[in-house]
């Protein structure tokens, strides 16, 4: 089941990354090849394993643009052999992951027939939280007016 978004473009105005994301989750949602885990190893440390077995490092493509990554599989069929029954699916793919912002791939190897991609998420120093000093008359320095009591 697909959803038309098209009556939300004409009601919202500066949503645009809100409603590509939810297509591209929907799109994502209806593919299952070739299968993947998401792993959260601490707060900022993630990792994406990619099942791709019968695939060599020189067949797959890892590409980041502008928050998007892009996993691409390309398999030179060979006609050299004759299966009897083919479980193991060698077929090209496509599977983009959207990162969230700051994130960044550290790495990508293979191990174990698994393709396994680690990110972390790095946020500038001047996008980080900090505290601001207030600046006040502490009270070792407050002066007291003589006044009559009244």
């Amino acid at each position: 089941m697909r959803y038309d978004w098209t009556p939300l473009w004409r009601s919202t105005i500066g949503f645009d990354r809100l409603i590509d994301v939810l297509d591209e989750v929907q799109r994502t949602a209806e593919e299952t090849y070739p299968p993947y885990n998401i792993e959260r190893l601490d707060e900022n440390r993630f990792q994406i394993s990619v099942a791709l077995a019968g695939f060599t490092p020189d067949e797959v493509a890892l590409t980041v643009e502008q928050n998007v990554l892009t996993l691409e599989g390309h398999k030179a069929e060979k006609d050299e052999k004759t299966f009897l029954h083919r479980g193991m699916s060698t077929r090209s793919f496509k599977r983009q992951f959207t990162l969230a912002d700051h994130v960044e791939v550290k790495g990508a190897h293979f191990e174990n027939g698994l393709l396994v991609i680690e990110l972390q998420r790095e946020v500038p120093e001047a996008m980080k939280p900090r505290r601001i000093a207030i600046a006040g008359a502490s009270a070792g320095q407050v002066k007291q007016i003589e006044g009559k009591a009244a």
